[in-house]
């Protein structure tokens, strides 16, 4: 059997055993298993705390509003640039020195076990760095602090978001509603199919059609990494 062969046969039979399986869970069961990891509760207390700052600071302006429509619509290209410049970034060496980040490498980790619950999230070590830069960000960054508090809720409430939906998609819930179907099928083709496209994971078809990595799959070949990245050079 081909490669081509093999990988649609795979992909078929994971969307039927999701279809017919006994296995499947609940929203409930799935959000039982989702708080189980450090990722989620690291974020949602910074969340908690981000939304208390911001009440008792006020200070409330059109900004209010503006700041988040702005982050929600840049948010898929955002996404989309990390997904390829930082999670499949090539491990390259500098003279001695190695640079090989430690997302990156658990991103490849995860190509390899989708299926394996904690490398689907954020790994807490990085995520320590990136809820500090993004208090400094907004602190710094922004002229006042009602503001920039409400760039932090707005990332943190992001930065939940896509972990929850990206460990629904690795989990044993059925698809439900033609809207997640068409995110879940989105990434699952990233992973079965070919990891050069659908590099979106909150939604379906926005960075990627701008961006050219949202193909035809027919017209698509099977790679032969995309469990694991990086192989064939």
């Amino acid at each position: 059997m081909n490669v081509e062969s093999e990988a649609n046969t795979r992909v078929r039979a994971d969307e039927e055993s999701l279809r017919r399986s006994r296995k499947t869970i609940t929203l409930g069961e799935a959000a039982g298993i989702f708080w189980c990891n450090p990722s989620p509760w690291m974020i949602g207390t910074s969340l908690v705390a981000a939304v208390t700052a911001r009440i008792v600071v006020g200070d409330w302006t059109w900004n209010d509003a503006l700041v988040p429509a702005i982050m929600l619509a840049v948010f898929p290209f955002f996404e989309w640039v990390v997904h390829v410049v930082v999670l499949h970034w090539k491990p390259r060496k500098l003279g001695p020195i190695k640079i090989d980040s430690l997302l990156a490498r658990k991103h490849r980790e995860h190509h390899a076990d989708p299926r394996n619950v904690p490398l689907i999230f954020i790994p807490w070590q990085a995520l320590i760095w990136l809820i500090a830069g993004t208090v400094a960000i907004g602190l710094l960054a922004f002229p006042t602090a009602g503001m920039g508090l409400t760039f932090i809720v707005g990332v943190f409430t992001l930065g939940l978001g896509y972990e929850w939906t990206h460990f629904l998609i690795h989990s044993d819930y059925k698809p439900r509603g033609r809207l997640f179907r068409a995110v879940w099928r989105n990434h699952r083709r990233h992973h079965y199919k070919n990891e050069h496209y659908w590099f979106t994971v909150t939604t379906s078809g926005t960075a990627d059609r701008v961006l050219g990595t949202y193909p035809d799959p027919s017209t698509v070949p099977t790679s032969p990494t995309a469990k694991n990245l990086h192989a064939a050079s």
